[in-house]
């Protein structure tokens, strides 16, 4: 399904404003002072309107950045977004930000959103623009003007517009189901793609969040498969003789990294999509795993016990120059290269702890931002400035879905149908 951004007509003479720079939000700093912005309903003919302005209230929300004004607190409301409004009315309840929007039903039956951003203390409107899609995408509309307004407000692409794949878990740990399922970034609309016959692993986006690649258990070897959203097809990658497993694409879709399982040694290969050949990377007497690529393609970071404990190394893409990153005390697993590629996210573990770190790609900088009883398995909003992770409880009371900024700040659990875990962040949606 498209979706198309469309120029609303704007006001000349207030885009243009000193003040403008008012309204600004500095993302280093996490939710430290959350911007005051009102959302009122957008007007409609029925419901479809206060249901996209509260999407949008919960994202801003929800990002810790934005703190949206109680409805109730409004002293004026919009009548129409083509009307410059009444700014004293909106200070008076100390809104920095006002969003103002309306939403039509065309005549070829798809749903025009139009809102504006104005910034109330300089008295200018910061954004105008207009999304169509079909009715029953409402949700989407409201995600991508919430991605506008972050844009525009902080400087860096927003994420809300996004999806999440992630393992469903039921039934009890002897015997737990475990299905691949996916659902929008904030957990609405849950779907199951496996039926849970099968055990299923560490899913990951293609770029185009079109396909899925993961570790099943269909047959008798754990064996890496791809998924086709769109279709439903499943098809395992390669005819390997033994266990593959920890998927990941390359920046440009067009490879797979994972790793094969030979005579209990695992080393990591790469597979070009495009003519099924297969390359081996490292070939170490280790395990050498978790393969994941910098947003430009060059290089790759891995995990691998051959120093004596779970580190985490970085090689060039052709298996050149591996070299170990991770000297702090404990292990270090899971490297997962931000998309901004100035950080990798690991899992940390030390004294018996699980924990969410980052640092930078030659290893400097390390920094933990969770503590928790088990906290595992990081995946980075496209941004790179959030990350999702799995949180197991500790009493064997389930698994969970968590996210926090890079920061260390505003750390907030995703809602799931039950237990859930590895969550794997798609790019934004086209």
């Amino acid at each position: 399904m498209k979706n198309f951004l469309l120029p609303l007509a704007l006001f000349g003479a207030l885009l243009a404003s000193p003040a403008l720079a008012a309204l600004q939000v500095d993302v280093t700093q996490g939710n430290a002072q959350p911007l005051p912005i009102a959302i009122p309903d957008f007007i409609a003919g029925d419901a479809t309107g206060a249901n996209i302005a509260g999407v949008v209230r919960a994202d801003l929300e929800r990002s810790g950045l934005f703190k949206p004004i109680d409805p109730k607190a409004y002293v004026d409301h919009i009548t129409n977004i083509n009307t410059v409004p009444n700014f004293t009315n909106w200070r008076v309840i100390n809104a920095q930000g006002l969003v103002a929007g309306a939403v039509t039903l065309q005549p070829d039956g798809r749903l025009r959103a139009d809102f504006r951003l104005w910034d109330v203390y300089g008295e200018s409107q910061m954004v105008g623009t207009s999304f169509s899609t079909q009715p029953e995408s409402w949700r989407r509309v409201a995600h991508m003007v919430s991605d506008a307004i972050y844009e525009r407000v902080t400087g860096e692409k927003g994420y809300f517009d996004t999806r999440i794949v992630f393992i469903s878990e039921t039934g009890p740990a002897i015997k737990r189901v475990k299905r691949l399922a996916i659902m929008d970034e904030d957990g609405a609309n849950p779907n199951f793609l496996t039926r849970g016959d099968y055990m299923v692993l560490t899913p990951r986006f293609n770029p185009t969040a079109q396909m899925i690649a993961y570790m099943s258990y269909i047959g008798t070897k754990p064996r890496v498969y791809l998924f086709d959203i769109e279709t439903g097809k499943q098809e395992m990658l390669g005819n390997f003789p033994n266990m593959t497993f920890s998927p990941r694409f390359s920046p440009d879709g067009n490879k797979v990294a994972l790793s094969l399982e030979e005579n209990g040694n695992s080393d990591v290969y790469v597979m070009d999509l495009r003519n099924r050949q297969t390359s081996r990377l490292t070939a170490d007497p280790a395990i050498d795993t978790a393969p994941s690529f910098s947003p430009d393609g060059r290089q790759i970071a891995f995990e691998s016990d051959r120093s004596g404990s779970q580190q985490i190394y970085v090689m060039n893409a052709d298996g050149t120059n591996q070299h170990r990153i991770s000297f702090s005390p404990g292990r270090s697993g899971t490297p997962v290269w931000s998309p901004r590629g100035d950080l990798i996210a690991f899992t940390k573990q030390d004294e018996g702890h699980f924990g969410i770190g980052v640092m930078r790609p030659d290893g400097s900088g390390e920094r933990l931002i969770t503590s928790g009883w088990e906290d595992e398995g990081p995946t980075w909003a496209p941004n790179g400035r959030v990350l999702m992770f799995t949180r197991e409880i500790q009493g064997g009371r389930g698994a969970q879905i968590w996210s926090i900024d890079v920061t260390g700040r505003n750390e907030r659990r995703v809602m799931t149908p039950g237990d859930a875990s590895d969550p794997a962040w798609s790019p934004l949606i086209q």
